[in-house]
Parts: structure tokens; sequence; C-alpha cells
């Protein structure tokens, strides 16, 4: 059955958030407090660990989750928990973090951290070329003093620009030892450290050698990675943080005077009266007062036409108002608003576990341990094959502490997801589940519902100019007296000719069958073909039988949903097997199967009939999406291997589903799937860079080709590498 069609799509659409994120979670009778932290030093996998697994043993604290590439981490606490006491928790256990605004998010911070580091990186890479000049003359044959000249010279620089520069890795590190923990940058900054700490050595000495300009290139280079895989991720941005974005952090309040004031979103309170422009972002959910306008929705539903804007009409926040000025009443604002909700269950979805972060975190746990054994190792055997030579050892330890630095593989999953569910986003897709993508892409076999989901729902009479006035006037006093779709659709087509009902009697509606009623002393009845004796038609129709006259056949085209054929024609490009599965009548079916070309149907379906049709499928080895919209879908696409429903459906069924459709048009389900099974093959082929890279790059340094700044260049790259790989889903289409 067909749910039933706001009159504002986008309202349907924001309403799934108040399904799920809206509700909370319940623990112990109470509700849960969402509590927001920004982790401003958070940048591998092993951060992600240690924050999660150190939260979810404090007292109070229900679940949390770490969003990387927003570095901010979402916790469901005790309603008494104070965000302060968890944000000094994480800060004494290495982890910086600040309790947020989630009603102030922006990437002000994000950007500014950029900067710095930018700057920070230029300093070292003004510093490494000066130190390289000086470096020639040496290696040019400058002896005694003056080699020892330049080489204090080269301290004289390095030092303090490798201070300075390499300070976000020291704090990482400092903040991991001082509370007895281990993270990346404990590693990199030991070996910076040994190799500025060797050059001075070196030249204190008189020594031939030394590395400062190995050193700060070491910086350089690693800084420039990390810089890279910042901005990289930046520019995969996820939906969670779009959709924040929209936000807007001010209103004009009308008073009572009709004048304005402007106030925080978050003063405003439900009933208050906002003013939107043109050109400006609705900044609430309300209802509009006066104005009239069109607003663009695209954002939110991803239609991209204009829709109409008048008293009475709902609008929600993050609309923008496009031609006319609106007063609006509001109905939300701030964090109650359906927009704000939306985002925090995107994050919800994007931070969530699957398989493949469950192997990259396991993998990140026993890195920091082995990395520093297996160079401690290489630095003892060095030692003892070089006869005491503890220069080359070090060298050889410091380049295995660098290369073998797992940022490839901290970055192999979180980086796919947050590309693949921002590109899914903007195509309509709302992800509920974070494993949603990962079982889309194994799906072999596709379930469609009939009525509200390839079509629209509601029948038109497409054969009026076919039948004389008076069936005609029959047909419409009877239909009066009904509620079913199709009599519906004869009252509005025939009312809409300015016809009159003609004058029946001893009306009587026989559920299942039509209607029955007297007219001029003859029996008339409306309804099924098998009721009236009549040859049924091979489409949706309805019949007329006037005494012992011939019955006349009502037929009706119920419109397809924009984008369904082109959905159908898509998924069989991919191979997919379609099923149409229906509780409509047989004649009904049939016409849309023949429609979309789709040859396996089913009519008559209750909705046991729907789930068993699923678990035969599932018994054949099928691995199937169900799309659907009724609540006679809702136990199918529970049984469902992944469900999909439209933002028109009803609750329960956008509860149940894992996706949920934004816009009207079907035409993005077969790009969402292939988009899944591509961001799938990103997530393996990441896995398979990182652990190519250490299969070449450890052997390599534990031999001792490798020095210091080719480690640091490798390790960079690889990084890198992984991040770019995970960007090709922003060019898919």
């Amino acid at each position: 059955m067909a749910a039933p069609v706001s009159a504002c799509p986008a309202c349907d659409a924001a309403h799934i958030a108040e399904d799920t994120a809206g509700k909370g979670y319940r623990g112990n009778g109470q509700e849960a407090r969402k509590i927001m932290l920004s982790l401003p030093t958070a940048h591998c996998a092993a951060c992600i660990v240690g924050v999660e697994g150190s939260l979810q043993q404090l007292d109070g604290v229900r679940s949390a989750r770490v969003n990387l590439t927003l570095k901010r981490a979402t916790i469901e606490a005790d309603p008494n928990t104070d965000p302060q006491d968890l944000a000094d928790f994480l800060t004494s256990i290495g982890y910086e973090a600040y309790e947020l605004d989630a009603g102030a998010l922006t990437t002000t911070a994000t950007d500014r951290s950029s900067r710095d580091m930018l700057m920070r990186m230029g300093v070292a890479g003004f510093g490494m070329m000066n130190v390289m000049l000086l470096s020639v003359a040496v290696w040019s044959g400058a002896a005694d003093t003056t080699r020892d000249l330049f080489h204090w010279v080269s301290a004289a620089i390095s030092l303090p620009i490798i201070a300075f520069s390499a300070q976000p890795f020291f704090k990482n590190a400092w903040g991991a030892l001082r509370v007895a923990r281990l993270n990346m940058d404990v590693p990199i900054s030991l070996a910076i450290l040994l190799a500025a700490g060797m050059s001075l050595y070196e030249t204190a000495h008189g020594g031939e050698y030394a590395y400062f300009d190995a050193a700060l290139s070491l910086t350089f280079f690693l800084l420039a990675g990390r810089y890279l895989d910042h901005r990289t991720r930046a520019v995969a941005r996820s939906a969670a943080e779009e959709l924040a974005a929209l936000e807007v952090p001010r209103a004009h309040r009308v008073l009572a005077d009709d004048s304005d004031e402007v106030i925080s979103v978050a003063e405003l309170r439900v009933g208050d009266v906002v003013r939107v422009v043109p050109g400006a972002r609705v900044p609430v959910d309300g209802m509009v007062e006066t104005g009239e306008s069109e607003t663009d929705r695209s954002l939110l539903t991803g239609e991209s036409l204009p829709v109409f804007a008048g008293p009475g009409v709902m609008l929600n926040a993050g609309e923008v108002n496009l031609t006319g000025p609106l007063t609006i009443r509001v109905a939300a604002a701030g964090k109650d608003t359906s927009l704000h909700r939306m985002a925090e269950l995107v994050a919800m979805a994007e931070t969530s576990r699957n398989k493949y972060t469950s192997l990259a975190d396991k993998a990140a746990k026993i890195y920091a341990p082995a990395v520093h054994l297996l160079a401690l190792s290489a630095f003892l055997a060095w030692l003892w094959i070089s006869a005491g030579d503890v220069r080359l050892a070090l060298n050889i330890a410091v380049a295995v502490l660098i290369i073998t630095c797992p940022c490839a593989l901290g970055l192999a999953v979180p980086a796919v997801t947050t590309a693949a569910s921002g590109k899914l986003f903007r195509q309509g897709m709302l992800l509920k589940s974070a494993t949603a993508t990962e079982r889309l892409a194994q799906i072999d076999h596709v379930v469609f519902d009939k009525t509200g989901t390839l079509t629209e729902g509601n029948p038109k009479l497409d054969n009026l100019g076919d039948h004389d006035d008076a069936d005609l006037g029959v047909a419409l006093a009877m239909a009066q007296g009904s509620s079913h779709p199709l009599a519906r659709a004869i009252v509005e087509a025939a009312q809409a000719e300015g016809l009159r009902p003609a004058r029946i009697s001893d009306v009587k509606e026989i559920p299942g069958y039509g209607i029955e009623a007297l007219w001029e002393g003859q029996e008339v009845r409306l309804g099924r073909a098998e009721w009236l004796g009549a040859k049924a038609l091979g489409r949706t129709a309805s019949y007329l039988k006037i005494g012992k006259r011939p019955a006349v056949a009502f037929t009706f085209n119920d419109t397809l949903r924009d984008g369904a054929a082109k959905a159908i024609a898509a998924l069989k490009g991919q191979g997919m097997q379609v099923t149409l599965i229906s509780g409509d009548a047989p004649a009904a079916v049939q016409d849309v199967a023949f429609r979309l070309g789709i040859k396996d149907y089913r009519a008559g379906m209750l909705p046991e009939d729907k789930v068993r049709a699923l678990e035969d499928l599932r018994a054949a080895g099928k691995t199937t999406l169900m799309v659907g919209d009724g609540l006679n879908d809702t136990a199918a696409l529970a049984a469902a291997h992944v469900s999909i429903s439209p933002a028109t459906a009803l609750e329960a069924t956008r509860v149940v589903s894992d996706i949920v459709l934004l816009g009207q048009s079907l035409a993005p389900i077969a790009g969402a799937v292939e988009l899944s099974r591509s961001a799938t093959r990103r997530i393996k082929e990441n896995f398979a860079i990182a652990a190519a890279y250490n299969a070449i790059a450890i052997p390599i340094a534990l031999v001792g080709l490798a020095t210091p700044l080719a480690a640091a260049l490798a390790m960079s790259a690889s990084s890198i590498t992984v991040s770019l790989n995970a960007l090709r889903l922003k060019g898919f289409k």
C-alpha cells in the first residue's frame, strides 16, 4: 500500500533523522546524553582505538565513536555525565580533547590546523635548503676547521627549526608517553631526535659526517605527507560536515512591531517568527506565515528544480529562499532541527565499524610495540655486524622506525568510507548503517514493491472519453461512496470535466469486489471483472455493469515513479536479476512489470508472502536488495540483505531501512550499487597497497639500504597514495 505523499517532500526526507537519531539511546530507563568532543591531534587508526577503548571503560559511557576525518568523538553517556570530565580524561591519557558545541560546527578549526601545518612545513623546507647548501661544501672536500664551522652553522640553523617544525609529532608523542602509551608519533619523534642528536654528537667531537640536512629533510617530508593527507581528506569532506555547514548561526526574529532583531538560532523558541530574505538560507524548521517564494532543496533532497513556498507550507533548515521574502513560524531550531539530526545520523553511519575497519584496528594495535622491537633488533644486529659502528646501527634503526609507520593502513578504510558516504549523499542517498555500502556491494538480486515505490501510488483514469455522460454519471455517483484509489481516480477525473453524479439508491460496498446500487430501477455494479462476469483486460481497470448491458471498462494508468525505468535498465545492465512483488491485483502488477521490462513478477502478495519470497531467494543463494515504502513492506525490508526506502515512505519503513532515498527519482539506486562496489574495491586496493609497501620497504630498511630521508619519503608516499586512491571515488559517475 502506498504511503501518503506529503505536500513537502523535503519534510518527509527530513523526518528520517527523527526516526532514529532523534529518538536517542535509552539505558536503565534514562535517555542518553549525546556529547561531542573535538580531538585536534587525532590522525591515525591507533588514535581511534585508543580514544574509543578508553572512553568505553568509563562508568556512565554507553558508546563512543571517533570520526577521524572530522577529528571528533561522539559519545552516548548517562544524563549526569559532565562533558568536561570526559575531555579532561582524554587529555590526561594523551589525547588532547575539548568539548564541542555541535550547534556551532564550522570548518574553521580544520582550516587553521591546515595553515599551521603548512607554515611549519615551509619553515622546515627553508631550513633544509640552507643546510643542504652548507653540506655541499662539506661533501666537496671541506675539512678540519672549515668543516667543523659549517657543521656548527648547520646545527645553529637546524636545531631551532626542528624544535619548531616537528612540534606536532613531539606533542603527540609526549602526550602518549607521559601516560605510558605508544602511538605512531613516538617512533617518528624518536627518529627525528636521533638524527639530530647523532649529528650534534658528531659535530661536538669533530666528526667527519653530520646529518642535520637529513634531520630537516625528514621533518619536512613527514610534514608534507601529513599535510597532503590532511588536505586530501578535507577534499573528501563527509556528508555530515556538508550538512552541518548548511546550519545558519543567526536568524532575524520578527518582533511585535514588525521590526527585526538578529539573534543566535540557539536562542529561538518554538512559536517565534523569523524573516528570511531572498538568497538567504532558512535557519529553522517551520511553517510559512506570510509571503510567497520558491526554495532550493537540492542539498537536502537531491531535487534540482525549485519548489513553491507559501502560507501553510512547511520548510526545513538548510533550504535556500530564492525569490521573495518569507516569514516562518518556528517549529524547531538549533539542535532540534531535522537538518541537525540528519547530520548526526550520517556522522554515526560514517564512524560505525565494519569488518574492514576492525581489521585495520587490530593491525594498528600491534603496530607500536612491534615497530620498536623491530628497530631495536635492527640496531643490535647491525651493531654486532658492523663491529660496534654505533652511527651505522642508529641510522638503520631510525630508518626502520620511520619506514614501518602504518599510516597507509590507518587511512585505508576511513578515507574510502568518508569519500563514499559523501558521494552517495550528494546523489540523494542517506546511509543509516555503516555496513550498508559493504552489503550493497554484495547484492545480485533486487526486489521491488510496486505501489508507491515503482509507481507514484496515484492512479489516473485514462479512458474518460470512451464513455458517455450517463455511464460516467452513474460511475461517479457510485465511486463517491468509496475510498478505494481507483474509485477516487474516477471521482477526480469526472469532477474535473464538470460532470454531475446520477441519482442512485441502495448503495452498498462489497469489500474486495466493488460497489452495487440501484439506478432507474436497474441493478448497477462497479468493481472487479470476475464479480461482474466481464472479461478482464490485461491492465489496471474497474468495470461498470448497468442492468443486463455488457460491462464497460474504466482503465487507469498509475504513473511510474521518476527514474524507475532507468534504474531497472541500469540494474539489469549490471547483471542483476529483478523481481517485482506486490499485494496488488495481477493485472496491475503485470502492467507495471511489462512497462518496466521485469519478467519475474508476483501479485497478491501478503506481508508474510513477501518475507517468504525473500527467504526463498536467500535459500537459492541470492543476495537481495529490497526496495519498498509501505507498512506491509517492513518485514520484507528487514529480511533482505540490505534495504532502501523512499523518503516519502512510512516512518516505520524508513526506520527499518539501511538507506533512505531522499529525492523522488529511483535512478540513483543503480549508481549506489556500483559506487558501493567501487568503494569495496578501493578498500581492498588500499590494504594491498599498505601490505605491498611494508613487504618491500621493511626488508630494504633492515638490510641497511634505506637512509632515514629515503624512509621518510617512502612512508609519506604510501600515505598519499592511499588517500588519492580513495579520492578516485570523487570522480565516480
